[in-house]
């Protein structure tokens, strides 16, 4: 496969890169692109350096698949040129995930919806994905009615810059800001931008892709906050079933699910964190109990890498699943 990889040298893209190696991806050829201003640096792909090139040249090369990480606007712009070009996008920006005849894909729960005429394919946002993952067979099992989930998002997911802002402070140093606040010693209920509802983009990504991940019929309240971390996401999560459930065959169903790790022990202070869940791929799940103050309630806590399985590793999934299923050629 001749692979391209749109936002090579952001955060993002250079996990999906390094993603592409410790899997042994079928790589004949890595193109590594980037906007003009990064043009001619160099990559690191295998120990051998790489030379980033335009969009332009990218589309010319007709890479079989395309990973982007590169942002809305660009994706909206080169997307179609790439797809036309017959390259297989897998977006990792908001751009396309709530379009209907694009599908959103966590690959362990939806891959199926797959077919190959999709030409540009969606990654869910990095908080969904992780939060799908471990109700996907609870849903199967026990019906969601509704779901309440307040967010902990790691400075990663702002990119280099919120990485940037939150070292800076810890050292006392000026420099370019990704918030409107400190976020050194502080909590920030703030991700994405405020609409006029009072929700912000973050929250509302949230809700919606939940609800075409899983089923339209779930109700989701998203509230998210972004701590003083420096990688991997947490996730307090209350669900709320049609069906009762039996405690210990709630926690059965989703430790059997593909990718998904319980971390349950309170007694000897086992549950998951973002400090142990960077650097892995899998989702973390842990205070796991039930709501009694509602009728079939469970309460979760979720966690997992952002930049991995949240982005870079669930698009390369997308990617191995289309090969594995003949869905590209």
């Amino acid at each position: 496969m001749k692979v391209a990889i749109v936002g090579a040298t952001g955060l993002v893209g250079s996990r999906m890169i390094s993603i592409l190696e410790e899997r042994d991806f079928q790589v004949s050829e890595l193109l590594a692109v980037a906007s003009e201003k990064s043009v001619g640096k160099e990559v690191l792909y295998k120990g051998k350096g790489i030379k980033v090139i335009s969009l332009e040249q990218a589309v010319r090369e007709k890479p079989d698949i395309a990973l982007f990480s590169a942002g809305g606007s660009t994706s909206k712009e080169w997307a179609p040129k790439f797809a036309e070009a017959g390259t297989t996008v897998i977006d990792n920006s908001s751009a396309w995930r709530m379009y209907e005849n694009i599908p959103l894909v966590v690959p362990e729960i939806n891959g199926k919806v797959l077919s190959s005429s999709d030409k540009i394919i969606a990654n869910p946002n990095c908080s969904t994905i992780q939060m799908v993952m471990a109700l996907a067979p609870l849903h199967l099992a026990y019906g969601i009615k509704r779901v309440v989930v307040s967010t902990y998002q790691s400075v990663s997911g702002s990119g280099v810059k919120g990485i940037q802002q939150l070292n800076n402070e810890q050292e006392k140093v000026e420099g370019p800001k990704a918030y409107p606040h400190p976020i050194h010693r502080n909590v920030l209920p703030h991700g994405g931008d405020f609409e006029s509802d009072g929700y912000t983009t973050e929250e509302i990504k949230l809700v919606n892709e939940t609800r075409k991940i899983l089923n339209a019929d779930i109700n989701v309240s998203a509230t998210v906050v972004r701590v003083p971390v420096t990688g991997g996401h947490s996730e307090s999560v209350n669900v709320e079933f049609h069906h009762p459930f039996k405690l210990e065959e709630a926690i059965e169903k989703m430790a059997t699910m593909p990718g998904v790790i319980i971390q349950d022990d309170p007694k000897n202070n086992l549950y998951p964190m973002p400090i142990f869940s960077e650097g892995k791929d899998e989702v973390f799940v842990g205070r796991i109990r039930r709501d009694d103050s509602i009728e079939n309630g469970l309460n979760l806590w979720i966690v997992s890498d952002n930049l991995r399985k949240g982005a870079a590793t669930n698009a390369v999934q997308i990617a191995e699943y289309l090969l594995q299923h003949n869905l590209i050629h």
